[in-house]
């Protein structure tokens, strides 16, 4: 890397790793705690490359970014932040900031897009409207993992194109919140946000009262898989029709969309244009590590609605990062609710979460489909196995290997879900325990044993 870097950051032990970094590659590194020299610098003329914190003790580092443009235009500044929320993402993609960073960030990752922005010459762009006023506490799409992240980016890039967005996940994770989300931070934020079912379809003049409706704003088919022939065929002729004023095509999913096309119950055609752009919204049981994070916003929220102020135990906190949320955040959200009106005390205890969580169901029951939904992808990661053969036949003994394949993570997932205990495992899967303990040798499937609330 060549070039000079302005470090702004009030936690010292970063200032110094990233120069440390920033040095050893090559840059020269100004740093500093402070927004107001930060400013001097750039006015100066100082620096190719800025990377700022986000709450700084003299101010907001977002709110210097029109001001480095105006100043610099072309300047790529990265912002860094602890506020692990959407609107930060949001934030600093409309205030024209080159990339944004959670804390605590990846320094090797850090360094490849700080590498990257000193490489790209960045033309500057004319300011954009003041985002429309929203509370960030009634968005609760929180999370620092790596998946939340990546999606928070994804949104900040893609609100102000006109590409069409499928946002894919299962229910209660957020995927309307994401579409609002998008409509609400971009360039069609004034014009309406219209949410389509079955029933506005229906009729000769159900479309096109639809689009009048819209106005040039968002259109959102919400779980659009559920939607019959008949509906789609209406909004594959509607989408078809479009003009220049058109508005803004989303939908959500919480079904594998492909799969349902390859049955033959999705249109081909609206698939493809629906698909512009596609969000995939993580579970909570893939991110783990965001439910503390998602319990205290909604502890807050409950506050500021006057409810008496309650934490969470450690031992509390342990059993919900266990638990499997088949309502993903809605029902944590509605457990957090239940937690602060039932609490004795103002710490909530791993007995009253018990209690809460002990009614409700560790796992959603299978849907009518789903078991053909697996059948259909383990016939296609066939299909493919055998395609990449060339149309010769595999090695012989293709039934063991594919037999092992299953039988491993089917062994691991049931064993880990029952906290090693080889008993309850053995009943969970159907066999004799002598086989379970067999196969686990067999296979060489390390145990662990642990408490486990399934």
């Amino acid at each position: 890397m060549d070039g000079t870097v302005l470090v702004a950051d009030d936690d010292r032990t970063i200032r110094t790793v990233l120069t440390q970094a920033l040095t050893r590659a090559g840059c020269k590194v100004h740093a500093t705690s402070s927004l107001v020299t930060l400013m001097r610098w750039v006015d100066e003329g100082k620096g190719d490359l800025v990377i700022s914190d986000v709450v700084m003790p003299d101010g907001n580092g977002l709110d210097q970014l029109p001001k480095i443009s105006e100043a610099r235009p072309g300047l790529p500044v990265i912002v860094i932040s602890a506020q692990n929320t959407i609107m930060t993402a949001i934030q600093a993609a409309e205030a024209e900031a080159y990339d944004y960073l959670p804390k605590p960030f990846d320094l090797p990752d850090l360094m490849k897009r700080a590498a990257r922005a000193l490489e790209v010459k960045r033309v500057a762009t004319p300011p954009r409207a003041e985002p429309a006023p929203n509370d960030s506490q009634d968005l609760p799409l929180v999370g620092r993992t790596p998946a939340m992240q990546a999606l928070y980016r994804l949104v900040a890039r893609v609100m102000n194109t006109d590409l069409a967005v499928l946002i894919t996940g299962e229910s209660g994770t957020g995927k309307s919140l994401i579409a609002r989300a998008i409509h609400d931070f971009s360039d069609r934020r004034s014009m309406p946000f219209i949410t389509v079912s079955g029933v506005d379809l229906e009729g000769a003049d159900g479309p096109s009262s639809l689009m009048a409706r819209a106005k040039g704003g968002s259109v959102l088919f919400d779980e659009v898989s559920d939607l019959d022939d008949e509906a789609q065929a209406r909004i594959v002729r509607m989408l078809d029709a479009l003009g220049d004023s058109a508005p803004r095509i989303m939908a959500t999913s919480q079904t594998d969309l492909m799969d349902r096309m390859e049955e033959g119950r999705f249109r081909q055609d609206l698939f493809y244009r629906l698909g512009g752009v596609t969000i995939e919204v993580p579970s909570l049981r893939e991110r783990v590590d965001d439910i503390p994070l998602l319990a205290d916003h909604f502890l807050a929220r409950a506050e500021k609605d006057r409810s008496a102020p309650r934490t969470l135990s450690s031992d509390a906190l342990t059993l919900m990062r266990r638990y499997s949320w088949p309502g993903n955040v809605r029902q944590l959200e509605n457990a957090v609710r239940r937690l602060v009106v039932t609490a004795t005390e103002g710490e909530i205890t791993r007995t009253e979460v018990e209690a809460v969580l002990g009614s409700q169901p560790a796992m959603e029951p299978l849907r009518s489909g789903d078991s053909e939904k697996l059948s259909a992808s383990v016939a296609r990661h066939l299909r493919r196995y055998f395609d990449l053969h060339g149309g010769v036949l595999p090695p012989p003994g293709l039934y063991q290997r594919i037999l092992r394949e299953v039988e491993l993570p089917l062994l691991e997932i049931a064993l880990d879900a029952t906290g090693g205990n080889q008993a309850k495992c053995a009943d969970l899967l159907g066999i004799n325990r002598n086989t379970l303990r067999k196969k686990i040798t067999d296979l060489d499937i390390r145990v662990t044993r642990r408490r486990k609330l399934m």
